[in-house]
């Protein structure tokens, strides 16, 4: 399988099976993998970066400041770059920072910095690896997500003979492959346009006030990074939030509903599929009042329009082949109300919740729905996290747009 494009960052602690990446890299290389090496100093006492250079044709990371380079968010630039992070071999002091957030060099400041996968081969005298410190910070990595590989059992540079040898570079290049050729099949989405909607709309009253609601856009913004994950060109028009855009996707931020439903027709050519997640406002002031409205003492009536609704909008004249998603939050009634909004706005799918279960309420990272097609009977999933569920639901939906 050709890794081509790949990017893969390897990291390098201090211990002789130093010697054996050179190897690795060079298979990767091979592969027209991109590699970035990151060596500690340490490392650099077994083999020397020009040798890594020459097999990976681009410069070896050492210091966090080398002299007479501009550096100062290098270690972010590098812990953004890759596809994948290698580190091989990684030492007991290696795995000891890292479980413990310990960043005092270049290459424990990326992997503390890196959203992407790490892989970790470490390599160590046997009695290094079974102390009870090594196997608790191995499994506080693991249960983070790390992904171990080996060690193997064998002799050792110190003539001792059990489990701590680092595995071979063949075995960590079979890994690296294996993790391309699951993510590619995991990419469902690849070659597909999705657009979502976040987050609460706010209609002005005056120049300081508005209505809103209490939408987070956690959902929908799980969503989106779930989109982008799934190898999706992926838009989010979002309302006002604190969550940051996740990388990967085109962020439209809009502030009324009027907005989202402009930012949802600029933004719809080409789209395989339509995720209404955000809260738009149902109701605007009728009146936008110039100034600044005083409190005084008498009661006020305010007069409110409802707003577009800009499901139905889409739903009159909706493209072929779009396939259309609401999302019903319903305090009572919830089934009766969810279907008539799928038949009401022509959806292809609609995801029904209460905020008063448990666990599904606003501000949350966990949610509780049920999941509703035409012609079918509701399907409930269990409480999971909204990442979990984003997934989940993209996942049903890639089968419908293909």
């Amino acid at each position: 399988m050709s890794l081509q494009g790949k990017k893969v960052l390897v990291g390098l602690t201090g211990g002789i099976a130093c010697y054996k990446v050179p190897y690795l890299v060079r298979a990767l290389h091979k592969v027209e993998a991109e590699i970035q090496v990151v060596m500690t100093v340490a490392a650099t006492k077994f083999i020397t970066p020009l040798t890594l250079e020459s097999v990976s044709n681009r410069p070896v990371a050492v210091e966090m400041f080398p002299e007479r380079e501009f550096v100062s968010t290098r270690h972010i630039e590098l812990a953004e770059w890759p596809d994948l992070v290698v580190i091989a071999p990684a030492t007991a002091n290696f795995l000891g920072k890292t479980a413990s957030g310990v960043s005092d060099d270049l290459l424990t400041t990326i992997v503390c910095a890196t959203p992407r996968p790490v892989i970790i081969a470490p390599a160590m005298n046997p009695g290094m690896w079974n102390n009870p410190v090594t196997q608790r910070n191995v499994k506080t990595l693991q249960d983070l997500g790390y992904r171990m590989i080996g060690p193997d059992e064998g002799e050792m540079a110190c003539d001792h003979t059990g489990v701590g040898r680092m595995v071979e570079p063949d075995a960590i290049f079979e890994t690296v492959r294996e993790f391309f050729e699951a993510d590619a099949k995991k990419k469902v989405l690849t070659g597909r346009r999705v657009l979502i909607t976040a987050g609460p709309c706010r209609e002005p009253l005056d120049p300081v006030r508005y209505i809103s609601n209490r939408s987070s856009g956690k959902m929908g913004y799980a969503l989106a990074e779930a989109a982008v994950a799934l190898g999706a060109e992926t838009v989010l028009v979002s309302g006002p939030t604190n969550l940051a855009p996740p990388h990967g996707a085109t962020f439209v931020p809009v502030e009324t509903t009027e907005d989202m439903h402009r930012a949802v027709r600029d933004h719809l050519a080409g789209t395989d599929c339509l995720i209404m997640a955000a809260a738009p406002a149902d109701f605007a002031p009728d009146v936008i009042a110039a100034e600044k409205i005083k409190k005084g003492d008498s009661a006020r009536t305010l007069d409110l329009r409802p707003t577009v609704d800009i499901l139905k909008s889409i739903a009159k004249d909706k493209p072929d082949g779009l396939v259309l998603v609401g999302f019903a939050l319903e305090t009572e009634n919830g089934l009766e109300n969810a279907r008539h909004k799928l038949a009401e706005k022509h959806l292809d799918l609609i995801v029904l919740n209460n905020p008063r279960d448990p666990g599904a309420g606003f501000d949350v990272d966990t949610n509780k729905v049920t999941v509703l097609y035409p012609g079918r009977k509701p399907e409930p999933l269990a409480l999971q996290s909204k990442s979990e569920l984003a997934y989940e639901l993209l996942e049903r939906l890639a089968a419908m747009i293909h």
